[in-house]
């Protein structure tokens, strides 16, 4: 599934190194995240002043390990961190469908890419935020055959 991006990537380098360091080259670079974890809110549809709604939402991935002497044998204890990720859907179908039938506890797999940004909080305080940006898939098992299909029309709708 990478395999292909991360060569194209990698011829791309090859080429701008090559190349001499006088000339300008536009290089390629990827920006990708895969999550598969649960949903920790209903998701909030948001619209600022002049710009385009945004459905936001929580997601959480566990990693889970054995600790102790005899890891290979799996004894020890076993133990596990929730990381807590802010999921944006900006992208007029999708979000729609996001909104719609995403729900706490859904477990749901997210595709898109991490951006980070600074905001400005009520104490006029700035704060930095990660967030990801949900582009192309947002799966979850338990999505009916009718929302499959209305997620399916908002991926091939063109932006």
């Amino acid at each position: 599934m990478f395999r292909r991006p991360v060569v194209q990537v990698l011829r791309q380098f090859v080429r701008h190194e090559s190349e001499v360091a006088s000339s300008l080259v536009l290089e390629r670079s990827l920006n990708r995240v895969q999550l598969l974890g649960r949903v920790g809110q209903d998701p909030v549809m948001r619209q600022v002043e002049g710009k385009n709604p945004v459905t936001i939402f929580s997601l959480a991935t566990n990693e889970m390990w054995r600790s102790g002497e005899n890891e290979t044998y799996q004894m020890g204890d076993v133990s596990q961190k929730t990381t807590w990720h802010r999921i944006s859907v900006f992208r007029p179908g999708l979000r729609d469908v996001a909104y719609q039938y995403v729900k706490k506890g859904s477990r749901i797999y997210v595709e898109g890419k991490v951006d980070y940004g600074e905001y400005t909080d009520k104490n006029n305080v700035r704060r930095q935020a990660t967030t990801i940006i949900a582009e192309s898939d947002l799966c979850t098992h338990s999505f009916s055959s009718q929302v499959t299909l209305e997620l399916s029309i908002a991926l091939l709708t063109p932006l």
